[in-house]
C-alpha cells in the first residue's frame, strides 16, 4: 500500500511538471500580446531565453543550492557543490518516496518562471544578450537564496538544514508567493529603475494581439494548477483544497478586475479578463493552502481590484513598467502573502489560524517580515546587478533599434508579414478585397509563405 501511493503521488507530480511546463509558452503568448507588432518574438524570446539559462545553472548548482543542507546551518543558502552536477539525483530514494530528480525537476520550473515573469517590465528596450546575463546572475545571487529561505524544509531528523524563513519565522508560503511573485516583481521595479523609461512613454503602444493575450492567460491558468497543486507534493485532500481554493480566486479576480474597470473607465476589457485572472492567481499561490474557499473568493476578489488600481500607478510615478509585473506580481503577491495572517482557516492544509478565525496576530507578524526580508534583498541585490551590467555591456539597446523594434533589430525576425498586416487593415468593400487578396498573395510569395 505505500508503495502503490508513492507511485499515485509521483504520478501527480509528473502531471503538475507537465501543466508548469506549459507556463513557459503561455507567459511568452500572454507577453507577447500586450506589446507592439514589432517586438513579439523578442518578448517570447526572453522568456525562453531565461528558461534556458536558468535550467542550466539549476542542474549544475542551482537544485543544490535550494534544497541543499544550508550552509553553516544558519538557513540562507543551500550548499551549492552538495549536488553539483546533480548526478547525485539518479539514485531512487531508499524507501517509497518522491524521487528526487522529480523534485528538482519541478522546482526547476519555478525557478525559470521567476526569472522569466521579470522580463515584462522591460519590454521594448533592453538588449537581450544583458537580459541573459541578468537572468543568469539574478538567479545565483537572489532567486536561489531566496528559494531556500522559503522552499528548504529541515529533514524530520534533523540531518538537513533548510531555509530560515520556513523553518525559523515559520511564515506560511505554500508555493511562492514571496519566492516567486514578491521576488519577481520588486526585482523588476529595480531593473526598470536602473533601466529607464521607453522612448515614447507614457504613450506606450497598444496591445496588438489581445487574443494571444488571453490565450496565453488561459494556457497560464491551466499551468497555475500544476504550480499550486503540485506544491502539496502527494496526490490527496490538501492537493485537491489548493486547486478549490485556485480556481475560486481565479474567478473572483476576473470578476473584481472587471468591475473596477467598468466604475472607472465604463467598460470592461479582455485585456481587464486576463489581468485580473493572472492578479487573483498571484494572491492565491501562498495562500492556497491556508484558508477556505471563502477566504479564496476574498483573497482574489482584493487582488483584482487592487491590483486594477496598482497598475495605474506607473503613470504617476513616471515608472515605466511596460507590461505590469510591479503592480500585478509584487502588488498581488504582497497581498496574498498578508493576507493569509487575517484569512488563514485552521481546518485548511496548512492548519494555521488567521486573526479573524481566532489565531490573533501571530501568523500576520510572520507573514509581514518574511515579505519585508525578501522585500529589502532583493531590491538592493537586484539594483546593483542592475547598474553593473549597465555600466560594462549596457542594457539598453539604441532609440534607432528601439525604434525599429527588437524582432527585426535584434533577432532579425518578423512575427507578421508587416505588409499584409497594413493592406489588411485597410480593406472596406468587396472590390478592394479582392484586390487586397492578390497583393497578400504575392507578397506572401515573396516572403517565402505557401499560398
Amino acid at each position: 500500500m505505500t508503495e502503490a501511493i508513492a507511485a499515485a503521488n509521483a504520478a501527480w507530480i509528473l502531471a503538475a511538471f507537465a501543466a508548469v511546463s506549459l507556463m513557459v509558452p503561455g507567459l511568452a503568448m500572454f507577453y507577447g500580446g500586450m506589446v507592439s507588432i514589432k517586438n513579439t518574438l523578442n518578448m517570447a524570446m526572453m522568456t525562453f531565453g531565461a528558461f534556458a539559462v536558468v535550467g542550466v545553472l539549476w542542474i549544475i548548482f542551482g537544485y543544490s543550492a535550494v534544497l541543499g543542507d544550508s550552509l553553516g546551518g544558519i538557513g540562507l543558502l543551500g550548499d551549492p557543490l552538495e549536488f553539483f552536477g546533480s548526478s547525485q539525483l539518479l539514485t531512487a530514494p531508499a524507501e517509497p518516496a518522491l524521487p528526487p530528480a522529480l523534485v528538482s525537476g519541478f522546482q526547476m520550473l519555478f525557478a525559470c518562471i521567476t526569472v522569466a515573469l521579470i522580463s515584462g517590465a522591460v519590454a521594448d528596450r533592453m538588449k537581450f544578450g544583458a537580459w541573459m546575463l541578468f537572468a543568469g546572475v539574478w538567479a545565483t545571487l537572489v532567486y536561489f537564496p531566496v528559494a531556500h529561505w522559503v522552499f528548504a524544509f529541515d529533514s524530520a531528523d534533523g540531518s538537513v538544514v533548510g531555509g530560515w524563513i520556513a523553518n525559523n519565522l515559520k511564515a506560511i508560503d505554500f508555493a511562492g508567493g514571496t519566492a516567486v511573485h514578491v521576488n519577481a516583481g520588486i526585482a523588476a521595479l529595480a531593473l526598470v529603475l536602473v533601466l529607464g523609461k521607453r522612448s515614447v512613454f507614457p504613450n506606450a503602444p497598444r496591445p496588438h494581439n489581445l487574443p494571444l493575450t488571453v490565450l496565453g492567460a488561459g494556457i497560464l491558468f491551466f499551468g497555475w494548477f500544476g504550480f499550486n497543486g503540485g506544491s502539496a507534493l502527494a496526490a490527496g485532500n490538501s492537493a485537491s483544497v489548493v486547486i478549490l481554493n485556485t480556481v475560486a480566486a481565479a474567478a473572483a479576480g476576473i470578476c473584481a478586475w472587471l468591475l473596477v474597470e467598468k466604475f472607472r473607465e465604463g467598460r470592461s476589457t479582455s485585456l481587464g479578463a486576463a489581468s485580473g485572472l493572472i492578479a487573483a492567481l498571484v494572491g492565491i499561490t501562498p495562500a492556497c493552502g491556508a484558508v477556505a474557499p471563502i477566504g479564496a473568493l476574498a483573497i482574489g476578489a482584493i487582488c483584482g481590484a487592487v491590483c486594477c488600481f496598482a497598475v495605474s500607478l506607473k503613470y504617476r510615478f513616471g515608472v515605466d513598467d511596460s507590461l505590469d509585473v510591479v503592480g500585478i506580481h509584487l502588488v498581488g503577491g504582497i497581498l496574498g502573502t498578508v493576507l493569509i495572517g487575517l484569512l488563514a482557516d485552521p481546518d485548511a492544509p496548512n492548519a494555521a489560524a488567521g486573526l479573524f478565525y481566532g489565531g490573533g496576530v501571530d501568523v500576520l507578524w510572520r507573514q509581514t517580515v518574511a515579505v519585508l526580508a525578501v522585500f529589502a534583498y532583493t531590491f538592493v541585490v537586484t539594483l546593483l546587478i542592475a547598474t553593473v551590467i549597465g555600466k560594462t555591456m549596457g542594457l539598453r539597446v539604441t532609440e534607432e533599434h528601439e525604434l525599429e523594434g527588437l524582432d527585426t533589430a535584434t533577432h532579425g525576425e518578423s512575427a507578421y508579414i508587416m505588409e499584409t498586416v497594413v493592406i489588411a487593415s485597410k480593406v472596406t468593400t468587396p472590390e478592394e478585397a479582392v484586390e487586397a487578396a492578390e497583393t497578400i498573395t504575392a507578397s506572401a510569395a515573396r516572403a517565402g509563405v505557401a499560398e
